[in-house]
């Protein structure tokens, strides 16, 4: 049940946001237990951000996973969505933040888990 939400600085045209969307779905196996068949996305182009004082293009992206996840898979989700970003908008990969949220309460098709 992951969740990731893109904010970019960048337009996001449909096609992008497919195109993004694919690699996501396969990204999201990095972290054990993760498939693209639960995963839901959110993507927000287009916005006034700023990085360092400087208001060159970036994006922030914020993943939360059901449970406890591994560090390490964590750090290669970060490689790959930085990979993915940076290619689809050609964002410096200095200025693609990724955060994480362990979520030990979440709700789907009216029941909790």
């Amino acid at each position: 049940m992951p969740f990731i939400r893109t904010t970019t600085t960048a337009r996001i045209e449909k096609n992008t946001a497919d195109l993004i969307a694919k690699a996501y779905g396969q990204a999201i196996t990095l972290i054990k237990g993760k498939t693209e068949a639960g995963l839901m996305l959110s993507f927000d182009g287009e916005r006034t951000m700023y990085l360092g004082g400087s208001d060159e293009p970036c994006a922030m992206v914020e993943v939360q996973v059901y449970g406890k996840g591994d560090p390490a898979d964590y750090e290669n989700l970060t490689a790959e969505i930085t990979r993915i970003l940076s290619g689809a908008f050609g964002l410096s990969p200095s200025r693609v933040y990724v955060r994480y949220e362990e979520v030990f309460h979440w709700g789907c098709g009216g029941h909790n888990f």
